[in-house]
């Protein structure tokens, strides 16, 4: 599933680090109070990183419900960008070449823009 971004209208990472012991209704919280977001989107992923690169949580609205995403690298780990506090927008290529292991740089926090940033 998390391989697969075909499905998915739009992709926000919470930059930094995040507690992945939380569960769908923390990380739900988390998307709308800190990052002014709506979790009940459809066809929107909003990933999660934890201290240990290694790990990632995605939270999907489906409409009927919330869909909690877990993936573990058992070799690597993700090149996640760990210097802001803020969601940044990627594309469908961003994300597969963030799960790929390259690193991604934000040029703009996503609070500043009306569309979703532009990451290189």
């Amino acid at each position: 599933m998390l391989n697969d971004t075909t499905s998915f209208k739009k992709i926000y990472i919470a930059t930094g680090y995040t507690d992945l012991r939380q569960g769908i209704d923390g990380l739900a919280s988390f998307v709308k109070l800190r990052f002014n977001l709506d979790p009940f989107d459809k066809d929107t992923l909003f990933l999660f990183c934890g201290r240990k690169a290694t790990k990632i949580k995605g939270l999907v609205w489906e409409g009927d419900g919330f869909l909690l995403l877990y993936k573990r690298l058992e070799v690597g780990a993700f090149a996640w960008p760990r210097t802001e506090s803020e969601a940044l927008a990627i594309s469908a290529e961003q994300y597969q070449r963030l799960m790929s292991g390259f690193t991604i740089v934000a040029k703009h926090p996503i609070s500043e823009l009306k569309e979703p940033k532009e990451i290189v």
